[in-house]
Parts: C-alpha cells; structure tokens; sequence
C-alpha cells in the first residue's frame, strides 16, 4: 500500500489555483474547469481503447494527442 506523507505549498487555500505558467487563477475559473473537463475526457478515450479494434483504437489515440496540445 502506497502512504502519502502530508504536502504544504505554504500557500494556503485561497480558491485560487496556479497555472503551468504561474498565473493565478480562481479554482472555479471556466479555464480550470475546461482543463477539469479534458482530463476526464482523456481518461475516458483511455478506458475505451482498452476495448476499441485497431482501426477506432488510431483515431482515438489520435484524438487523445488533440487534447494534449
């Protein structure tokens, strides 16, 4: 079993949330909830290329790539 020691970013929990770039952003902004939205997506393509023939299981991975960029 895996053990999570305790994380602090010192920077306590304001509703905001930090960028890859280093903006701040409110946790509820529509960006965080976009970037929320394509993440589960993702997961989701995954799940089903795990069941997809070859032929759908290129164009999802295809479309998983679209998503990252």
């Amino acid at each position: 079993m895996i053990k999570l020691n305790k994380i602090y970013t010192k920077t306590g929990d304001t509703g905001n949330t930090a960028l890859g770039n280093g903006e701040r952003v409110l946790k509820d902004s529509i960006r965080v909830i976009a970037y929320g939205n394509v993440d589960e997506l993702n997961a989701s393509i995954g799940v089903v290329t795990l069941y997809a023939t070859p032929g759908l299981k290129r164009k999802l991975k295809n479309i998983q790539n679209d998503l990252f960029d």
